[in-house]
């Protein structure tokens, strides 16, 4: 990400002491820790790209060629899962993963201390319960071999135990680098002892059924992420303890689940995305497409706060990732708001339910999740999440125009025709790039990852050749920054995925089908109940994650009763958005607050007034199927 985009990461997950940078390591530690850290970073630089490389030659020799490489797609598997590993294990040594420091925050300063230290010492202890099952199923993968490279598949399972090794020392670091090593002791101390603790009670857990999920998968994942601890690892370590305590199942289960998560091929488009967003910026396309809309709205009452509406629908048509988005479009735009007169707490409070509103607009990451994880067509997805975004662009449009009727503008300048003209020129490169990647995609031209490269690709040229603003010492830092985030997603994807499965062999979600069918009011009140448990969902455990956890379960339940999975789709993103992007909890909105580096506080009266349009929006988009299906 952008500077302003880590800031994002920073709000949702805040460094403490025991994190800051070599600070208290003895010497060797620190030159131990330092060349760990370049390593790793400049491993997964050089993964994201030839990954790029890799997949734009598959393209170019199917598309152009007309002789596909039938071990690209293999090749790039492998590499992926190298690439998402690798990355968990920078967002570790960065403190950036998902995590809900809401609770944490505002706690009084020894009780934040201890929670802070304590969450460190849960995912150290889950790591090293993790390690050897990981080295076992490594060893088990030996046993199969690729088609296409003939390969031992060990070479790709071997990331995972390599990931989570790497993890446990940089959690090793942390420790030896905290200046009061009290707290650290005490809060492993209690972790241990919780852990013996439920080891003992063993035989009782396995006498208890179906309230164990109850205990795992409510109490502790509940406790764990209100207690700061980093999302993947609260759902890891209470389907591991799940698992290990109520059931046979071997823990290489546990990997191997994790495994089949994060390995789709389709996930590699997410840092592909992640990348290309970050790329949009730095090249100044993104600042071109905000400029030639400001030139067209600028002059007209709360245009500005159309032209950001518009832009965040257009570049999220590149990217996909929200915090890219946000980051890309705000530093344009809100300075000359600002000095319009708007306040800052309107702009972000704006900014942040753009946020929401572009969740469905295609490449959205959570479009190309929700597909893997439920197997609905990527396409039909691209497809349907164009006009959901549009019905609820205008109800936030509808807002704008209400609070800035009265504005004076007799010091704006309208732009003339020739301004505008030049501006559209400009534009142009920039304004192709959306419209490329959804007609490919829903074409059928090329697949959501295969036009990932070939939008980075694209960007590249256009950077240099025309904006001419590519600066390639940035490229480092950016490609770690995509990694970063991406491993941070990805991982939670591979503990939601086990934890789904866990849910799924215990029976539940035979229950949950049973009980959301008999619940009165059939299909309508089936959307109802998902609309209200998504905006909660995603307001406290962020979208991804409750997508990647409940979508299996409720997506066969709306097939049932005869909801279109596409329309089910966009309900679920829009209402997952909504909670993710709405304080007090969502942590989308207090990204949008360090992106616009306004206090939170400013925004969280002005906010309101958009997220009733949104969920009229919401209500409009679930009760006509047609926005959402009328042009599949």
């Amino acid at each position: 990400m952008t500077d302003d985009g880590r800031a994002a990461n920073e709000t949702r997950a805040p460094t403490i002491e025991i994190l800051a940078p070599q600070n208290g390591l003895p010497r060797w530690a620190a030159v131990a820790n330092g060349l760990i850290g370049r390593t790793v970073d400049t491993a997964v630089a050089i993964l994201i790209v030839i990954e790029v490389l890799i997949l734009f030659a598959g393209v170019v020799a199917r598309y152009l060629l007309r002789s596909p490489l039938v071990w690209s797609d293999e090749l790039a598997s492998i590499l992926f899962l190298w690439l998402a590993m690798l990355g968990a294990v920078v967002a570790f040594r960065r403190s950036e993963h998902m995590r809900m420091t809401t609770f944490v925050a505002i706690a009084p300063p020894i009780v934040r201390s201890f929670l802070q230290h304590t969450a460190l010492s849960i995912s150290f202890v889950f790591l090293l319960l993790l390690a050897i099952p990981s080295i076992e199923y490594a060893r088990e993968e030996f046993f199969i071999t690729t088609p296409a490279l003939e390969i031992h598949n060990s070479w790709r399972a071997a990331a995972l135990p390599v990931g989570i090794v790497l993890m446990i020392v940089s959690a090793s670091f942390q420790f030896v680098r905290s200046r009061n090593i009290a707290p650290i002791l005490t809060s492993l101390a209690v972790v241990v002892t919780i852990v013996l603790g439920f080891k003992f009670a063993e035989p009782l857990f396995r006498d208890l059924g179906n309230f164990n999920l109850l205990i795992f998968f409510v109490i502790i994942v509940a406790a764990l992420v209100f207690a700061g601890v980093a999302i993947a690892f609260a759902f890891g370590l209470a389907t591991f303890g799940y698992l290990a305590l109520t059931t046979h199942v071997p823990m290489m289960v546990v990997i191997g689940r994790m495994d089949e998560g994060m390995s789709h091929l389709i996930l590699l488009s997410v840092p592909l995305f992640v990348f290309l967003g970050l790329l949009i910026e730095t090249t100044g396309m993104a600042r071109a497409m905000v400029t030639f809309l400001a030139s067209l709205l600028g002059h007209i009452r709360g245009g500005l706060s159309y032209v950001l509406v518009g832009a965040m629908y257009l570049v999220s048509g590149i990217s996909g990732a929200k915090a890219a988005d946000m980051a890309a479009v705000a530093p344009v735009l809100f300075p000359e708001m600002q000095r319009r007169g708007a306040k800052p707490g309107d702009l972000v409070a704006l900014l942040s339910a753009t946020g929401a509103q572009t969740e469905t607009i295609p490449p959205s990451l959570v479009l190309i999740t929700i597909g893997s994880v439920t197997g609905v067509s990527i396409a039909a997805l691209f497809t349907g999440g164009l006009l959901p975004g549009v019905v609820l662009a205008a109800t936030l449009c509808t807002v704008v125009w209400f609070r800035y009727r009265g504005d004076d503008l007799s010091h704006v300048t309208r732009s003339s025709a020739r301004e505008i003209a030049r501006a559209f020129i400009v534009a142009l490169p920039a304004l192709a790039l959306p419209f490329v990647i959804r007609a490919a995609v829903v074409e059928g031209i090329a697949t959501a990852t295969e036009v990932s490269t070939i939008g980075i690709v694209y960007s590249f040229l256009v950077g240099a050749a025309v904006y001419r603003k590519l600066d390639l010492r940035r490229l480092p830092q950016m490609l770690i920054d995509t990694a970063s985030l991406s491993g941070a997603i990805l991982l939670i994807i591979g503990a939601a995925t086990g934890m789904a499965w866990a849910l799924t062999q215990s029976g539940f979600s035979r229950q949950l089908a049973a009980t959301m069918a008999a619940l009165p009011g059939g299909a309508p009140m089936f959307l109802a109940v998902s609309v209200l448990a998504f905006i909660v969902l995603g307001s406290v455990l962020e979208g991804i994650p409750a997508i990647v956890l409940f979508g299996p379960l409720l997506f066969p339940i709306a097939r049932q009763m005869g909801i279109h999975e596409v329309h089910y789709a966009m309900v679920v993103i829009l209402a997952m958005g909504i909670g993710l992007f709405a304080p007090p909890f969502g942590v989308g909105y207090y990204a949008a607050c360090a992106i616009g580096r306004v206090n939170p506080d400013d925004g969280m009266r002005a906010i309101w007034g958009y997220l009733v349009a949104l969920v009229a929006g919401l209500v409009l988009v679930a009760a006509v199927p047609w926005i959402s299906i009328g042009f599949l």
